[in-house]
């Protein structure tokens, strides 16, 4: 393993975040790097739920993405999973600061309505990052899946 190096990446339950999740697992891989899962909250989410119930949520967010995209955690990576009370831009801009971190976040949901009520974490961490920063489409998930898909030999090929 590379010393020091770390792929953060940020974890919302979306479907670009599932990309960018598939994404930093490659470059941790590449790079022989920790690979540091991020999940960021705020209380004010859900107003009526105890700030624990949230916590916990969140950790599951991790969990559950890392179940959907790998049918569990990666093995053989060393895995920092990070659950931060915190607006999601600024956390992983925090965590993400050594020069030699690489921070992969999803391109975040299309259109100006959505960016305008939730904000792009993509383009916070772009402009605040003292790291790389590499921003990961929902399509790239679609490419994942295809390639995986043609790579596989079907059932002939299982004894």
């Amino acid at each position: 393993m590379a010393e020091g190096a770390r792929v953060i990446v940020g974890v919302s339950g979306s479907v670009s975040s599932l990309a960018a999740v598939h994404r930093a697992v490659r470059e941790a891989q590449r790079r022989g790097a920790e690979l540091v899962p991020v999940a960021a909250w705020l209380p004010d989410d859900e107003p009526l739920r105890p700030l624990s119930e949230l916590a916990h949520a969140a950790r599951r967010r991790l969990d559950v993405i890392f179940d959907q995209a790998f049918g569990g955690y990666p093995a053989g990576l060393l895995l920092s999973p990070l659950v931060l009370r915190a607006e999601a831009g600024p956390a992983l801009v925090a965590v993400a600061d050594r020069p030699g971190d690489l921070l992969v976040v999803g391109a975040g949901r299309p259109g100006r309505v959505s960016r305008l009520r939730h904000g792009s974490v993509a383009r916070y961490c772009r402009a605040h990052a003292r790291c790389e920063v590499l921003v990961v489409p929902a399509a790239d998930l679609l490419a994942d899946l295809e390639h995986a898909v043609h790579g596989w030999a079907g059932p002939a090929a299982i004894r």
